[in-house]
């Protein structure tokens, strides 16, 4: 893996870059190396290792974004896991609205839930309580939308640190 976590100057994670960019933003004086990996870049004047994390020397403002109320980051939100029986399983999992649209229930990040497809055919056109059935957890807008974009279970492991709110699953997960 050559990808190369990119820390703001307050070691939040920032993005993810070439470890060719990150070399150029370290040999700039733009960003400094804070972990390297075994793996050496040589020249005939000058060794270092492969960057893994930097952290640039000078804050960058990111703005907050709102989260796009879609069909797929409800189930990230969710994390494909069926707000009513537990089960996981990306494809498996449908929208429900908790309270029906036919009912007058809005489309909306309060009351749209990841569901299998048992659970929402039992669920029908009724509320959770008129099918005898209880949400795991309340649904709620997530707070925050990640900005670094990778695949689950590929992180080098001393990311990990640096990637504590994403709950180590960036791609898969908007809480």
């Amino acid at each position: 893996m050559t990808d190369v976590l990119v820390l703001n100057f307050t070691y939040e994670a920032l993005n993810i870059t070439s470890f060719q960019r990150a070399v150029k933003l370290i040999f700039s004086g733009k960003a400094e190396m804070v972990h390297g990996r075994t793996t050496i870049l040589s020249s005939p004047t000058f060794e270092m290792r492969l960057p893994s994390i930097i952290r640039m020397l000078y804050y960058i403002k990111r703005p907050m974004q709102k989260v796009a109320l879609t069909k797929k980051n409800v189930l990230l939100r969710d994390d494909y896991m069926c707000q009513y029986c537990g089960l996981t399983g990306e494809r498996l999992m449908t929208v429900d609205h908790v309270v029906p649209r036919s009912k007058g229930g809005p489309s909306t990040w309060e009351n749209l839930v990841c569901s299998c497809m048992r659970c929402n055919n039992r669920k029908n056109n009724r509320s959770p309580e008129h099918a005898n059935m209880h949400l795991r957890r309340k649904p709620k807008a997530p707070k925050y939308i990640p900005w670094i974009r990778i695949k689950r279970n590929t992180l080098p492991d001393e990311w990990h640190k640096f990637l504590f709110l994403y709950n180590v699953s960036i791609e898969e997960r908007i809480e």
